[in-house]
C-alpha cells in the first residue's frame, strides 16, 4: 500500500528505519548496520546510528527528518555498525543525551562525555515517553534492546540481539510483566541452520509474538522462514520502512 507522506500521523507511535543493509525505500542508501527513529506524542528517540554518519544523515534528509529535533540517543552495543554515525549526529545536535551500557569501552564513553551528556542505562529505565530499555543483557557481547509500550502490548526493537533474540523477548516480557506482540530489528540468525531457526520460530509463537519484522543481521534464510511462518503478519523491513502503532499495528510504505 502506497501512502502519501502527509497522511503519516506523526502523533501516533511511529518507528522509522533510517539505516539498514536491507533495502526498502529506493531513495535511501543501504549499508551494513542499523538505526531507527522512534516518535511518540512529541518525543523522539534515535536507536543506534548505523555504520557511518554520511549514510545516516543522507537518509534522514531524504525522509525530511531534522537531527536537531531528536531528544535522546540510545546505543544497543558498541559495535561500529551501530555506533558509526554518532559523531555526525552530535555535530547536528550537540545537546543530545546518549544512553549506553556500563560495559561500553571506557575510551568510547570518555570521548562522548567530552561532547555531550552520557547516561548509563538501567533495566526498566524510561528513556522517552513510552520507551524503555531492557538494560544490559549477555556476557560475551552485552547489549540492550528498546521496549515500546503500546495499547496492544510491548513492541521490541533489537540492534543485533547478541544475547539471543528469544532471551531478549523473555527479558522484556518478564521485566514489564506484559506480552511482546512485535519484534523488529536484527535477530543475529545469519549463521543459524534451518532446524535452529524453526525452533526459534516455535518459541516466538509460544511467547505470543504476533508480528515480526526481521532485518540487518537476521540473515536471508531466517528472514525467508519468518516470512513463511508469519505470512500476513510478517513485516518486510529495511531502510526507509515506517511502522505506526495507534489503534492497531500497520506498516506505512511511503511514496517519497
Amino acid at each position: 500500500m502506497k501512502s502519501d507522506p502527509e497522511k503519516i500521523n506523526r502523533e501516533a507511535l511511529t518507528i522509522t528505519v533510517l539505516y539498514d543493509n536491507k533495502p526498502f525505500n529506493e531513495r535511501l542508501k543501504t549499508k551494513w548496520g542499523f538505526s531507527a527513529l522512534i516518535e511518540n506524542e512529541g518525543h523522539s528517540l534515535l536507536f543506534d546510528t548505523g555504520g557511518d554518519s554520511h549514510t545516516l544523515l543522507n537518509n534522514m534528509r531524504a525522509l525530511g527528518i531534522d537531527p536537531g529535533s531528536i531528544q535522546a540517543l540510545l546505543l544497543s552495543h558498541p559495535h561500529e555498525d551501530h555506533t558509526g554515525g554518532v559523531e555526525g549526529v552530535l555535530q547536528e545536535n550537540d545537546s543530545l543525551p546518549v544512553y549506553l551500557l556500563p560495559s561500553f569501552p571506557t575510551a568510547f564513553k570518555r570521548n562522548l562525555s567530552d561532547r555531550t551528556e552520557v547516561r548509563e542505562a538501567k533495566a526498566g529505565q524510561e528513556i522517552a515517553r513510552g520507551m524503555y530499555t531492557t538494560g544490559e543483557m549477555g556476557e560475551e557481547i552485552p547489549e540492550q534492546a528498546l521496549v515500546l509500550h503500546t495499547p496492544q502490548g510491548l513492541v521490541l526493537i533489537t540492534g543485533c540481539a547478541h544475547p539471543g533474540i528469544v532471551n531478549v523477548i523473555r527479558k522484556a516480557s518478564n521485566l514489564f510483566e506484559e506480552m511482546v506482540i512485535a519484534a523488529l530489528g536484527g535477530f543475529h540468525l545469519k549463521s543459524k541452520g534451518e532446524p535452529e531457526i524453526k525452533a526459534i520460530l516455535s518459541e516466538f509463537r509460544q511467547l505470543g509474538v504476533r508480528y515480526a519484522a526481521p532485518s540487518h543481521c537476521t540473515g536471508k534464510r531466517a528472514i525467508a522462514l519468518f516470512k513463511k511462518e508469519y505470512r500476513e503478519n510478517f513485516i518486510r523491513s529495511g531502510a526507509g520502512k515506517i511502522i505506526q502503532i495507534d489503534d492497531g499495528l500497520r506498516a506505512v510504505d511511503p511514496s517519497y
